[in-house]
């Protein structure tokens, strides 16, 4: 994307910025306090993310116990960088995989993640140059309150979500109905990978995948991309990596995420005002 695109989406971001600010204004004494103080965070998250590296992009990998999220993260990061890092069964706080430190420390610092390990360039996919930060996050279903927490944190905060499914609970209504379904404004800077494919016989594979486009399409995310992926075997990495490395060389993975958070907050302030009804 030219810097001149660039600079055009973060002044229309800019607009719809100072418009939901004014509404929010607008509404005080009005509409609950609730409504007006989520609209009033998010807004201090755009400009909080938007004053750090507007060279790297910020891509979470989420996904429940046993999805295997942190092998694909070390497939797609080229090493074994969670095992390394982390020692430990399941993912208890986030870990960062980061291509480019410089101007990356501040932007981890915001994130609250103190796990950092600077990732060996991989061919094709990142290096210095790219300015990509992957965090390895918790188990969504943790019994843990605090790594729940930390996933509800982060998914409000990363630039691109990647939501690790496996055959088993691909349909399961926790990642569905608490997470998938309410970022549906945000399909743009979603990527959906249903892992373990090898423990689906191979005449399983297409159907099952076709199955989860269904669920997805159902709630508002027909357009977000699913790919079919073994990060044991190693299967569909490549695709994985493709993928964000498209979403990443555009810059426009913070711009769009806000947007989508401008018109989730647009949408909840509408629905408060009884907009419609």
């Amino acid at each position: 994307m030219s810097r001149h695109s660039i600079a055009r989406e973060a002044s229309r971001l800019d607009g719809r910025l100072e418009a939901l600010n004014a509404a929010r204004e607008l509404a005080e004494g009005v509409l609950p306090d609730a409504a007006l103080e989520e609209v009033f965070r998010l807004l201090e998250r755009a400009s909080s993310r938007r004053s750090l590296s507007a060279d790297h992009t910020v891509v979470g990998f989420f996904g429940a116990t046993g999805s295997g999220k942190s092998t694909l993260f070390n497939a797609v990061s080229g090493a074994e960088i969670a095992t390394a890092a982390a020692r430990r069964p399941t993912t208890s706080e986030p870990l960062a995989g980061v291509w480019g430190a410089d101007g990356s420390e501040p932007l981890l610092d915001w994130l609250q993640v103190r796990n950092r390990h600077h990732a060996e360039p991989v061919a094709g996919f990142a290096d210095e140059g790219t300015g990509l930060i992957l965090l390895d996050l918790p188990d969504f279903d943790s019994t843990r309150a605090a790594n729940r927490e930390i996933v509800e944190r982060m998914v409000g905060l990363v630039d691109v979500l990647v939501w690790v499914l496996d055959p088993q609970k691909y349909a399961d209504a926790a990642v569905h109905n608490d997470f998938l379904a309410p970022l549906a404004a945000h399909a743009a800077v979603t990527l959906v990978v249903l892992n373990q494919v090898d423990r689906l016989p191979e005449r399983d594979v297409q159907p099952v995948l076709e199955s989860l486009k269904g669920i997805l399409a159902r709630e508002g995310l027909a357009k977000v991309q699913v790919l079919g992926v073994s990060a044991v075997k190693g299967t569909g990495v490549d695709k994985v990596r493709s993928a964000i490395r498209s979403v990443v060389v555009q810059r426009q993975a913070i711009s769009q995420r806000l947007a989508a958070d401008v018109s989730r907050a647009s949408g909840q302030l509408r629905e408060a005002a009884g907009v419609g009804e």
